[in-house]
């Protein structure tokens, strides 16, 4: 029985074996070439006495039935050598799995590609045909940014697994939309993606993972993973029902599909390459070696001559690989170099310096003055004497105290280094004093916000609205990310009331929650607001669920905006992982509405 293990083995004289992509269980998975159709393919390899092979056989042909350009077609099942194998189209591309460790994707990202992923599979359902493993693994975006969907029927046959039921797979598609939503996986069926918490043996709503999610989505994922009858029934019983549900709350799956495969076009990620028939080259017949030729006597060494023009034929061939010794090596033709310069002449040994000054000659002073210094010692007088005669210009002739090296710039080093120092303590005093006499209320404001601005921002992993008393609880809930999205131009905004929040109001307030992550110090929020005054408070909320209700909280912080900006610092730096900015009054600008376009939460 032939193994087919080794990279270059062709199966069928067709497919010929490249890597080894994975092997499992007994089961490869090989990336091949396809040497009639010139093109990558993939390959499944088990034994055929693996109880598998039926089951497997099997399943490649009930999804070879199903014609859907978001499937990767089985082409070719068969046996050889007491192996069963399975050829599927190859593709390239990032799996979900992939997408989600870099982080959770948007709402509307998300419902577009498990919209995608759903419309296969209902496809599939109305033809009979069950994908059987729906894990983030089977889903791909190809490199043209279309959705593809892998392993259908094929993986659950090489996992073991019976035939997949519908039922079963409408579980599996609002776990994928919950993976996409939350970077959490809820199914059954193992994944590289980390699991989602679970309470009560029932995984969290999407919205209590991350902040952010809209309601119809958290809604879709909650009835469909709940194994609890819920008081609401949308009536998401099937993939063709959870299809419609995504792809309405897309409303141009054109444009999301347009925008992911411009996305796409800038992609630098190599393509395999074409790989052409192999050929192999016979093997080299080896050369004799060249007799080595007889040594020449030394000679006596000639003064050196400049070196000759290398010939043409040393030109031509320079840089060509050739053999000149017995070992093999390979060397490089090239002109020989010139010969060295003969070196220079030594340099002349420098006398000793005298450690001391040598005696003057007998009959001279020890001493003598600078020159240009008066000369008559007995008619020096430090003051002036009146008589206004002009002393004699100094000679520019050096002398021998010139000599003395390092004086003259040593001064001048000092004098630049004294300058230097009244300058600073100069301008030092100048800014304090300046400092003294313009310090007010308004300056201590200032370096006030100065310094909280310098403080680090806090990163937030998602954002959503706080409306309790609204019928539904909720505040124009996807435009809430505008208020994190760092784009100072748009902004979540409340809808318009007919009278201001507050206890004659309709409602005391509405809020914007931010999620951090996790358990972190808050010792500031700022909000850019779009009209003022708008006032508000600050809660920081613990746990792993985001507040419902502001009832039962104290505020750390309140404020009034000024010049669209709302500074709110506690007395005392705040832990929590939620962060609420619940406004308590809104301006009127034909009605009352408060609009936030950032929300930045520093340390």
């Amino acid at each position: 029985m032939t193994a087919y293990r080794r990279p270059g083995d062709v199966i069928v004289d067709r497919y010929r074996l490249i890597d080894l992509l994975n092997e499992a269980r007994g089961a490869r998975f090989w990336l091949a070439w396809d040497n009639i159709l010139a093109r990558h393919v993939a390959v499944h390899l088990i034994s055929e006495d693996d109880p598998r092979a039926d089951e497997l056989r099997a399943a490649a042909r009930r999804s070879a039935r199903l014609l859907d350009p978001r499937l990767l077609r089985v082409l070719d099942i068969g046996t050889i050598a007491g192996n069963c194998y399975v050829v599927n189209e190859w593709g390239e591309g990032v799996s979900l799995n992939n997408m989600l460790a870099e982080g959770p994707l948007a709402p509307r990202r998300a419902a577009w590609l498990i919209g995608e992923v759903s419309e296969t599979i209902a496809a599939a359902h109305a033809s009979g045909v069950a994908h059987g493993r729906l894990v983030p693994e089977n889903v791909l975006i190809d490199e043209r940014g279309s959705v593809k969907v892998i392993g259908f029927a094929v993986d659950a046959a090489l996992h073991g697994l019976p035939e997949g039921r519908t039922s079963t797979e409408v579980v599996d598609l609002a776990g994928l939309l919950y993976a996409a939503l939350t970077g959490k996986w809820p199914g059954i069926s193992t994944s590289s993606v980390k699991p989602a918490p679970q309470e009560h043996g029932r995984a969290l709503r999407p919205r209590q993972v991350r902040a952010g999610v809209p309601r119809i989505l958290d809604t879709l994922c909650d009835e469909v993973l709940s194994p609890y009858p819920g008081p609401h029934d949308h009536g998401y019983d099937s993939a063709a029902a959870i299809a419609t549900a995504l792809m309405e709350y897309v409303g141009d799956p054109a444009a999301m599909a347009e925008a992911e495969a411009a996305s796409r076009r800038g992609n630098t990620h190599p393509r395999l390459p074409r790989i052409e028939a192999l050929v192999l080259a016979p093997d080299p017949v080896p050369e004799p070696d060249p007799e080595p030729e007889p040594e020449p006597e030394p000679e006596p060494t000639p003064e050196p001559e400049p070196p000759a023009r290398p010939s043409p034929a040393e030109e031509t061939v320079a840089g060509a690989p050739v053999f000149y010794d017995d070992s093999g090596d390979v060397g490089w033709v090239s002109p020989s170099p010139a010969p060295p310069p003969p070196p220079p002449p030594p340099f002349e040994e420098q006398p000793a310096r005298p450690l001391f000054a040598p005696d003057p000659p007998e009959g001279r002073a020890v001493r003598t003055p600078r020159p240009g210094a008066e000369q008559d010692s007995a008619q020096y007088w430090p003051w002036e004497t009146g008589t206004g005669a002009v002393p004699p210009a100094p000679d520019d002739t050096p002398g021998e105290d010139d000599s003395v090296p390092g004086r003259n710039w040593m001064r001048t080093a000092w004098i630049i280094a004294a300058s230097l120092l009244i300058l600073v303590a100069m301008i030092y005093a100048f800014n304090r004093g300046r400092d003294t006499d313009g310090a007010s209320d308004d300056d201590e404001d200032s370096r006030a916000t100065t310094t909280t601005s310098a403080r680090a921002v806090l990163k937030p992993v998602g954002i959503s609205d706080l409306d309790p008393y609204g019928d539904p609880p909720e505040e124009n809930s996807d435009r809430a990310p505008l208020a994190i999205d760092g784009d100072a131009a748009t902004a979540w905004q409340t809808s318009g009331y007919d009278q201001n929040f507050g206890p004659g109001g309709l409602k005391p307030g509405v809020g914007l929650v931010v999620d951090l992550g996790e358990e972190k110090q808050v010792g500031s929020a700022v909000a850019t607001v779009l009209n003022d005054p708008t006032a508000a408070e600050l809660y920081v909320v613990g746990g792993d669920s985001a507040p419902a209700s502001v009832d039962d909280l104290d505020p750390v912080a309140s404020a009034t905006s000024s010049q669209g900006r709302l500074v709110l610092k506690p007395g005392d730096a705040a832990t929590g992982r939620w962060v609420v900015l619940w406004l308590t009054s809104v301006p009127n600008d034909g009605s009352y509405r408060g609009r936030v376009a950032e929300i930045q939460v520093r340390e």
